[in-house]
């Protein structure tokens, strides 16, 4: 929420560990999109047909999908690095194997092995990077969101420059690239403690009793069930060679990473999930069905396939997001669960698609994924109060919108308080002390709001610290006001995800409490993210019925304003 100085701390200043699995990061995001450019090559030189070709994807996804439902037992039990180093080690192997097989029956089975790999690296290494992060969680998903978008955008291109070489490239650089990614994690990367009470094996597959779980994790079934056919099938009507299909997927990734991370919260914050959802699926449908009836066309067939980047980038956000308000379960638990129903459609996609297209012709495919995403608006539609529901009130099990939760005993003393909002971060206590000097020259008391976010990215949720964790951070800050002479209330904002949501909450809660003024420190993400639409300031700054203002312990507390926003939002970091 805030740092301590005036400039913000830079997300790209990390411990060699960071930099190690964020590397990582990007070579595992390229996976999916490395192949696609050397398709057709892979066809033509292993004499295999666009069926045969297309169970590189089933394999691969099939096994994703499985094991995501053991390695949160694995990582609980053997620990994040150990589970990290086992996970890329199985990538480098069945990568470099792929490679140096003569057959696509022994690429498939090879890429069954990659697919293993990788479910026990992605289950973990955005927790790894938040443990190691410094600076507070802010800079470790900017950095883990940077590995997401550049691994989308450049797998292609790296499979098309190596593909246009031979296809068994893009196979060997993968290795290449993960065993430096390997060596580098073994060094750097600490061992860290493992949880306390190791997850149960079976806890994904029982957390799908729950309706909303289990609703949510079959619209990304059919959604997945498209998006795989796309991924699998577009490159053969496009009748290019594999340079020119690694351009082709670079432009679909740049606008997966830039819609996943900069437009999807902005459209869930002005219109909300679901609707967001529903308008989007129809768009992947109203696209699929125009690769069907065009699929004759090369032109368009490639320019659908790049505007699909912008739905998908939407999509994968927010499905995300929907996942984790309707869940009843820890968060981990519901991401194994989703991953494991989302991953199955996408594995049985290219193989259903694969035997359509031989039985009729190379449109059915596209014309069969146009119907999933539609189907899938009832089945989110069937679940739409559960949402509906879930981001305005919290439920059973863990909170899943934003709750407030007071630490300590209320301070005695009357007046409109001063609220500040800070995280978890080395300048937060900076950012307090300033807020009491405030309320102190103006004679009212003070309130600490600790906002304790989970962290939610593609498929991937984890919870940036634990309620004991949060509870220490404020109790410590109490602590320090009272040693101070000053008496002082604790409170913990509960949020996932959604910036905007916390934002608002804080808002209505400072209402409540009839506030006289609300303050808030600059970011460690710096002043884009922090005073963005969409984020935690901006949304507070809107709603908030009292004074917001931006405190600093070198300069005098600012007033945000609209206006004030987007000055900030242009002044550099």
């Amino acid at each position: 929420m805030s740092a301590s100085h005036g400039k913000a701390a830079s997300p790209f200043k990390q411990p060699k560990a960071v930099w190690a699995v964020a590397f990582a990061c990007v070579i595992s995001f390229m996976g999916i999109g490395l192949v696609d450019p050397i398709l057709p090559a892979l066809a033509e030189s292993l004499h295999a047909s666009p069926s045969q070709v297309s169970l590189l994807f089933s394999s691969y996804l099939i096994v994703t999908a499985v094991a995501m439902l053991i390695v949160g037992w694995f990582s609980s039990r053997f620990g994040a690095k150990r589970t990290l180093v086992i996970g890329l080690a199985i990538i480098v192997v069945f990568a470099a194997l792929a490679g140096t097989s003569g057959s696509i029956d022994g690429i498939v089975g090879f890429r069954a092995g990659w697919g293993l790999g990788n479910a026990l690296f992605i289950a973990t290494s955005l927790a790894v990077i938040v443990a190691s992060a410094s600076g507070g969680f802010g800079g470790a998903i900017i950095l883990y969101e940077t590995a997401l978008g550049l691994g989308i955008a450049v797998g292609p291109l790296l499979g098309g420059e190596l593909g246009s070489i031979s296809w068994r490239g893009p196979f060997f650089g993968v290795a290449v690239l993960m065993a430096i990614a390997l060596a580098a994690t073994v060094v750097f990367v600490p061992s860290l403690p493992k949880p306390e009470h190791p997850t149960s094996p079976l806890a994904p597959l029982k957390a799908l009793r729950h309706r909303g779980l289990l609703t949510m994790g079959i619209m990304a079934l059919l959604y997945n069930w498209g998006f795989f056919t796309m991924l699998g099938y577009a490159p053969y009507p496009m009748k290019l060679d594999a340079h020119q299909l690694g351009l082709v997927f670079t432009g679909w990734g740049l606008l997966v990473a830039i819609f996943s991370v900069f437009v999807a919260p902005r459209l869930q914050t002005r219109f909300g999930t679901a609707p967001v959802l529903y308008a989007n699926l129809l768009g992947l449908g109203i696209v699929m069905a125009v690769i069907a009836t065009g699929v004759s066309t090369p032109t368009v067939v490639i320019v659908a396939v790049v505007v699909s980047g912008a739905f998908i980038g939407i999509n994968n956000t927010l499905t995300t997001q929907a996942v984790m308000l309707v869940s009843p379960v820890e968060r981990p638990v519901a991401s194994s669960a989703y991953g494991f129903v989302r991953f199955i459609g996408g594995g049985l996609a290219p193989y259903a698609a694969g035997k359509l297209a031989d039985a009729t012709d190379l449109s059915a495919p596209f014309y069969l994924g146009a119907a999933t995403f539609v189907i899938a608006i009832p089945v989110l539609a069937s679940g739409h109060r559960l949402l509906r529901k879930a981001e305005a009130h919290s439920g059973e099990g863990q909170p899943v919108t934003p709750t407030l939760t007071p630490v300590g005993a209320r301070a005695d003393g009357g007046g409109t308080p001063v609220v500040v909002a800070v995280g978890s971060h080395e300048g937060a206590a900076a950012v307090v002390d300033t807020a009491a000097r405030l309320a102190r020259d103006a004679g009212s008391p003070l309130e600490v709001v600790h906002v304790q976010e989970t962290a939610v990215v593609e498929e991937q949720a984890v919870d940036t610290e634990d309620t004991e964790q949060a509870r220490a951070a404020v109790t410590a800050h109490l602590d320090r006001l009272a040693g101070l002479g000053i008496a002082a209330t604790g409170q913990i904002l509960t949020s996932v995800g959604d910036h905007a949501a916390a934002g608002r909450a804080l808002a209505r809660h400072a209402a409540d409490v009839n506030a006289r003024t609300v303050a808030v420190g600059r970011s460690p993400r710096g002043p884009l993210a922090q005073f963005a639409d969409g984020s935690f300031t901006t949304a507070l700054t809107h709603a908030a019925s009292c004074t917001v203002v931006l405190v600093d312990p070198e300069h005098s507390p600012r007033p945000l304003t609209a206006d004030s926003l987007t000055e900030l939002r242009n002044t550099p970091a």
